[in-house]
């Protein structure tokens, strides 16, 4: 039982880092209808900004803080200079697009600092909590802490700001919202520069577990996908949702079924996605949508 407990409680640690990103992807693809293929390149080249801030002698949090900012303006700048000049172009034009993006961050990230993993460091002490034979590490229980704040502020951001609501609509029903004065090519700007603070966040919590290094969200983006897919890409409550699913499923997995074990732990976000997909295509909080022939 120790064991089990044990497992569910690191599934949720690094089913929060999935979550954040996962978050990111909502984003995108409820401003777009995209899915960003280069998020998780993005989150890495925040983090290294993140260190290099940090080798700068910034404290921590200041860089943390100032690495969003940088993040949510990169963002910005990416979808007027990148992303706006094919926004009208069929679907797997804006795909193609992400995905060149995701080996041009991958490769200048490679460039500027090398290939080499660096050590990051975490923003919560280093001593574990244990209780009985269970224990949390702090950085898992900080991991999911931040998590659920994001969400909370995503919520309140959405909710009841001007801001947000304008965002909603824009991307619920672009014709309309131009029609009453919003500015819709901003706030599909606005969501990318959110997004890409969300991805910043799931960086940076991510780096101090696998080390610092230009591939280091390649794994974490396909179980980013699987959160995305199991709880719905119209629903950021359900990115979260998933983002634990999927990593308390996979640690179960891992530790109960032998022939997968560690090496195989991919395979079970991979198979997820396919069953949701077969089973529920819009996820378990996703909205379905239907069209008349």
């Amino acid at each position: 039982m120790d064991i089990f407990i044990q497992q569910v409680v690191s599934g949720l640690a690094t089913g929060g880092i999935y979550a954040s990103l996962a978050l990111a992807l909502v984003m995108i693809y409820q401003a777009t209808d995209v899915v960003n293929f280069a998020q998780g390149e993005m989150a890495m080249f925040s983090t290294y900004l993140c260190w290099s801030l940090l080798q700068a002698g910034l404290p921590y949090w200041a860089a943390f803080f100032a690495t969003l900012v940088i993040a949510f303006v990169g963002g910005v700048l990416i979808e007027r200079i990148v992303i706006r000049p094919v926004e009208n172009a069929p679907i797997l034009t804006i795909v193609i697009v992400t995905i060149g993006l995701l080996v041009i961050l991958n490769s200048v990230a490679g460039w500027i600092y090398s290939y080499i993993q660096k050590p990051f460091p975490s923003p919560f002490p280093s001593k574990p909590i244990q209780l009985g034979n269970i224990v949390f590490g702090t950085h898992d229980l900080g991991e999911i802490g931040i998590t659920l704040v994001v969400l909370l502020l995503l919520f309140l951001f959405f909710r009841y700001t001007t801001l947000g609501l304008a965002m909603r609509a824009a991307a619920q029903n672009p014709m309309s919202s131009r029609l009453v004065g919003i500015r819709v090519g901003w706030m599909l700007a606005l969501g990318w520069g959110l997004a890409a603070a969300f991805g910043g966040v799931a960086g940076m919590m991510i780096a101090p577990i696998v080390f610092l290094d230009p591939n280091m969200m390649g794994g974490i983006q396909i179980y980013a996908f699987a959160a995305a897919t199991v709880g719905g890409f119209t629903s950021p409550l359900g990115a979260v949702v998933g983002g634990f699913l999927v990593g308390v499923t996979e640690n179960l997995v891992g530790t109960y079924v032998s022939f997968i074990g560690t090496e195989l732990k991919l395979t079970v976000a991979l198979a997820m996605i396919i069953i949701v997909l077969l089973v529920r295509p819009s996820g378990l909080f996703g909205r379905s949508f239907v069209r008349r022939v």
